[in-house]
């Protein structure tokens, strides 16, 4: 199944970061890396004090669940020196991994929101998305294209 992942972080050599993400993610095991995006520079989002930050987008095949996929991020940005919880909610991080999309799926778990809840709002993730899925439609939402020409 085709999923994508946004990538984004404001702290460190954040390209560098970002490209360790993506190997990391391309190692294990039932993920198979398919495209990333290129990086863009955008102004810090929901907590504006703060360095600014460099996002993206990578899309997988993978024949993990949501859940378990998530899992993985997760453990991907500790390996990466991230621990969710410390600081401001928005705030300035190393490494962010974002679930934004995981096939047609639509799932609302404590802890699990696929579609990603935000990323209809948001450019610094359909700007990237757009680049590397123009035809992907969003569940619940409709083609990435038309939420990109919404929030320009």
């Amino acid at each position: 199944m085709r999923a994508y992942i946004g990538l984004g972080g404001n702290l460190g050599d954040r390209e560098a970061t970002l490209r360790a993400a993506v190997e990391l993610l391309a190692a294990e095991p039932g993920i198979a890396m398919v495209a990333v995006s290129v990086f863009v520079e955008t102004e810090p989002w929901g907590y504006a004090d703060q360095p600014w930050f460099l996002n993206g987008v990578c899309a997988i095949e993978t024949e993990l669940g949501p859940r378990e996929l998530l899992a993985r991020l997760l453990a991907v940005e500790q390996v990466l020196g991230r621990s969710r919880g410390d600081g401001p909610r928005f705030g300035p991080r190393s490494i962010d991994l974002d679930l934004l999309v995981h096939g047609d799926l639509t799932v609302s778990e404590p802890g699990l929101e696929v579609p990603h809840p935000r990323l209809v709002e948001r450019w610094f993730v359909l700007a990237p998305l757009a680049e590397i899925a123009p035809d992907l439609i969003v569940p619940g939402h409709g083609p990435v294209a038309d939420l990109l020409v919404g929030v320009q």
